[in-house]
């Protein structure tokens, strides 16, 4: 099977506020007002759980019905700790990152400990956001469009 691309768009709406288009859908970023935002949507490490906990549940009941068995539904907590001083300059010893990512599942299905044990390992192997945040990515950040340049105009003495 040939790979699959997914794009997005993104526009700044201020300092704190991105709207991203994702085929017909609008996501709006924002930040806490407690870090500065207007608080119009969850914020970029927010939305990251968001996609985990979106994930896991597509590949719980993908897995599910692959390995027979009716998962009536899935409830899922995600919690993560990040150091915000890399975020904000002011210290750069800790990764800006999440250190980790706890995940609690409470699947709603009749099955053994095994089998779910088994469905657990299935789902941490196929998730491709896991996968994402587990493996190094490589991402290219390049510069497109007009650009206004200062010219620096030094003398010599």
């Amino acid at each position: 099977m040939e790979d699959l691309k997914f794009r997005v768009v993104a526009q700044s709406e201020n300092p704190t506020k991105t709207v991203v288009k994702a085929r017909g859908f609008e996501i709006v970023i924002d930040e806490p007002e407690s870090l500065g935002g207007t608080n119009e949507g969850a914020n970029p490490v927010e939305y990251i759980l968001a996609a985990l906990c979106g994930c896991i549940n597509v590949m719980g009941h993908v897995i599910a019905k692959e390995m027979d068995f009716e998962l009536r539904g899935l409830k899922i907590k995600m919690c993560g700790n990040l150091n915000p001083q890399r975020l904000f300059g002011s210290s750069f010893e800790d990764r800006s990152g999440y250190k980790k990512i706890d995940v609690s599942l409470e699947p709603d299905c009749d099955v053994s400990i095994e089998i779910l044990e088994e469905w657990i390992a299935k789902i941490e192997d196929r998730c491709p956001v896991s996968d994402n945040l587990t493996n190094k990515t490589p991402i290219n950040l390049l510069l497109k469009g007009k650009f206004h340049s200062l010219e620096s105009t030094s003398q010599l003495h």
